[in-house]
This record gives structure tokens, C-alpha cells and sequence, in this order.
């Protein structure tokens, strides 16, 4: 019998001054264009709690990515096809990051096969996550 061991999957934050670079790797221009209005986008129709606000990136060890308010509230997040959830702010910006890497991977070209990638890569990560019960019910 053979076994497999899954590495567990780590988060780093993206230091301010790797920001372009890294980022610019990952979605080239696609992220200020695209991917960043989006992830906004999802954030405040997820969550009445959302307005605004600064968010930290973050790069993870299997090379996905996210990005989440820099808050310490939590958020109440309420889909139409969902029972209701509160998350911490990481928790929400995943969840709303899972979002427009989905709705992105359904265009054409190599963004949106890169958003899918990081779809799954994000998902990867979750399934290591404290809240993943919860990022699972508002995304599922």
C-alpha cells in the first residue's frame, strides 16, 4: 500500500514593495483590470457589512493567491441560494476572491484559464482553513 502525504498548503503575506512584481506574475494586467474591480465587486454584494477599505495580499506555498480586507470584524455574508454566514475577514475575502476566479474562468483566452487555476489552488487552501465549513456554504 502506497501512502501520500499532502503537504499542508501555507499563506504568506505580499510585502508592499513585491506588490507589482509579484502580482504582475501571477495575472500580468489583468488584475487591476479585471480580477481586483471584480473581487470588490463580490465583496459588496456578498456582504451588506462590506463599504471599503485597505486589503492585504497574499501569495500561498502552492502557488494560488488571495486577498482579504484588513479588518479585524467579521462579515455576515447572505447568498440567494445559501444559508447565511458570518466570516472573519480573511474568510470573506477568500470567499469573495473564489468568486471572480469562477465567474473570470468562464471567458476566453489565458486569464481566464490562470483565474481557474487559482480557483482551484484557492480551493486547495480552503480545505485546510478553520472556516472552510462556512467559506464552503457561501460559495457552494
Amino acid at each position: 500500500m502506497t501512502t501520500t502525504e499532502i503537504a499542508e498548503t501555507t499563506k504568506h503575506v505580499i510585502d508592499d514593495n513585491d506588490y507589482y512584481e509579484h502580482i504582475g506574475k501571477l495575472f500580468g494586467p489583468h488584475f487591476a483590470i479585471c480580477l481586483e474591480p471584480f473581487v470588490y465587486h463580490a465583496a459588496r454584494t456578498l456582504s451588506a457589512d462590506y463599504c471599503s477599505g485597505q486589503w492585504d495580499f497574499f501569495s500561498l506555498s502552492n502557488g494560488g493567491f488571495f486577498m482579504s480586507p484588513r479588518s479585524d470584524k467579521a462579515f455576515s455574508i447572505s447568498c440567494a441560494y445559501s444559508v447565511p454566514v458570518k466570516l472573519s475577514a480573511e474568510g470573506f475575502g477568500i470567499t469573495a476572491c473564489l468568486f471572480a476566479f469562477s465567474h473570470l474562468s468562464f471567458g476566453r483566452g489565458a486569464f481566464a484559464e490562470t483565474c481557474g487555476r487559482h480557483y482551484h489552488l484557492l480551493r486547495a487552501f480552503v480545505n485546510e482553513h478553520l472556516e472552510a465549513p462556512a467559506i464552503y456554504r457561501a460559495t457552494d
